[in-house]
C-alpha cells in the first residue's frame, strides 16, 4: 500500500490552479505547453510561480513541439507534464504513441471542452474513447484518472506521477472545463511528499559501468515490433490490479446509474431524489478510466434491475459497460452534448421513464 500523503489545512483555489500547484509540490521538474481555453491557467500558474521555485517551464510554439519535448525530456529522465484542451490533445496523438512505445513515464492533463472541431470552451466528456482506447496509432494505453473535485484535480497528480512511472507509461488526467474553473476547498499535498524514483533506463549521457541507453519506438524487424507489443500488453493486464472506482448506496441497490467526473457529482444527487422517491438507486463512479471497474461492474449487473449510464457525451464509456455487464442486465445511456451539463432532475426524469419502460416498481 501507497505511504499515505500528509497535507496542509484547506484552502480555496480554483480547479486549474490546484492541479498545477500539486504538480509543483509533486516534484515537477519541466512543464512544456501551449494556452488554450479552458486550461490555460495550468500554463500561467507555472509561469508565476516556477521562476520562484524549483523546475522548468516552457510555452512551446505548438501542442506538436510541447509533446515532443515531453518526450524527450521523460527519456532523460525527468518528472515532466504537459496540458491542452481537446483539440490541443488531437494534436498531440502521434507523439503519444510514440511515448508508449518507448515506455516513457509522463503526465498529459486534457480539460476537455465540447467538440467535435473547435466547438466550445464549455466542458464536455465526449474525449472519452481518445483517452481509453488510444486515440493515436497501435495497440497502446494511457493510465486514465478522472477527477470528480478539484480536491482529486490535485489528488491524481500525485496518483498519476507514481503510477506512471511504476508501470513506465504515460498517465493522463481526463478533466473538463468546469473542473478547472470551478472553486472549491482543496487540502493540498507537502511540497516533496512524492519520492523520486531511479530510472535506470533513462538517457543521461552517464554510461561509466554500463551499455548506453537507447530509447526509440522504431522496431524495423516486425519479430521485434511484435514482442514489444506482447510487452505491453501484458504490462495494461498488470495494471488492472490499480483499479479504482467510488461506491454510493450500491449495497441494496435495484437500479445503478454509472458515471465519472463531474457527471458523477449530478449523478449523486439523482440517487439522493431517488431514494426520497424509494426508488432504491446506487452509483458506481469509475475513477480509473484506463484500467476500467469491469469486474466491478459484472458483478453489480447481476444484482440490479437495470444500469443507466449518464456522461456529457452521445455514448461513449456506456459500451464499456454494456461490454462488463455481459448482458446480464438492461443497459440505458442519458447524454447531454456540446457543453450542456445534465441536471439531477434530468437524470431522476430519465430514470422513472426507465421504470415506466420496463414496468418495474421497487416500492
Amino acid at each position: 500500500m501507497e505511504e499515505k500523503i500528509k497535507k496542509e489545512e484547506a484552502r480555496l483555489m480554483k480547479g486549474n490552479e490546484a492541479l498545477a500547484e500539486a504538480a509543483i509540490r509533486a516534484g515537477m521538474d519541466a512543464y512544456f505547453g501551449y494556452p488554450i481555453t479552458p486550461q490555460s491557467e495550468i500554463l500561467e500558474y507555472f509561469e508565476r510561480e516556477i521562476p520562484n521555485r524549483q523546475g522548468v517551464v516552457l510555452q512551446a510554439e505548438s501542442e506538436v513541439a510541447s509533446i515532443n519535448m515531453i518526450y524527450g525530456a521523460a527519456g532523460a529522465g525527468a518528472r515532466v507534464m504537459t496540458s491542452s484542451s481537446s483539440p490541443g490533445i488531437s494534436l498531440m496523438q502521434e507523439g503519444l504513441s510514440y511515448i508508449a512505445s518507448a515506455q516513457l513515464p509522463c503526465l498529459v492533463v486534457n480539460v476537455t471542452r465540447g467538440g467535435p472541431g473547435l466547438g466550445t470552451i464549455q466542458p464536455s466528456q465526449g474525449d472519452y474513447f481518445q483517452a481509453v482506447k488510444g486515440g493515436g496509432h497501435g495497440d497502446y494505453h494511457l493510465i486514465v484518472l478522472a477527477p470528480s473535485s478539484v480536491q482529486e484535480m490535485a489528488d491524481h497528480v500525485f496518483d498519476a506521477f507514481r503510477l506512471a512511472e511504476k508501470y513506465r507509461n504515460p498517465a493522463m488526467i481526463l478533466s473538463d472545463g468546469a473542473l478547472g474553473q470551478m472553486m472549491e476547498k482543496v487540502a493540498l499535498p507537502e511540497e516533496g511528499s512524492l519520492p523520486k524514483t531511479e530510472k535506470p533506463w533513462a538517457t543521461t549521457g552517464k554510461t561509466k559501468g554500463r551499455n548506453a541507453n537507447i530509447i526509440t519506438s522504431l522496431f524495423i524487424q516486425p519479430e521485434k515490433m511484435e514482442q514489444i507489443n506482447i510487452d505491453l500488453q501484458a504490462k495494461y493486464a498488470e495494471l488492472q490490479k490499480e483499479v479504482r472506482f467510488e461506491k454510493f448506496n450500491c449495497d441494496d441497490a435495484e437500479m445503478l446509474l454509472v458515471a465519472f467526473g463531474l457527471s458523477s457529482r449530478v449523478c449523486q444527487k439523482a440517487v439522493d431524489l431517488a431514494r426520497e422517491k424509494g426508488i432504491k438507486a446506487g452509483l458506481l463512479r469509475p475513477i480509473t478510466l484506463f484500467p476500467f471497474p469491469t469486474e466491478v461492474l459484472r458483478k453489480l449487473a447481476e444484482k440490479v434491475e437495470f444500469m443507466l449510464v449518464v456522461e456529457m457525451n452521445a455514448g461513449q464509456m456506456v459500451e464499456d459497460v454494456r461490454l462488463a455487464s455481459m448482458g446480464r442486465c438492461p443497459v440505458y445511456f442519458k447524454g447531454r452534448m456540446g457543453g450542456m451539463i445534465p441536471s439531477p432532475e434530468e437524470v431522476f426524469a430519465e430514470i422513472e421513464a426507465i421504470l415506466e419502460k420496463q414496468n418495474v416498481s421497487f416500492k
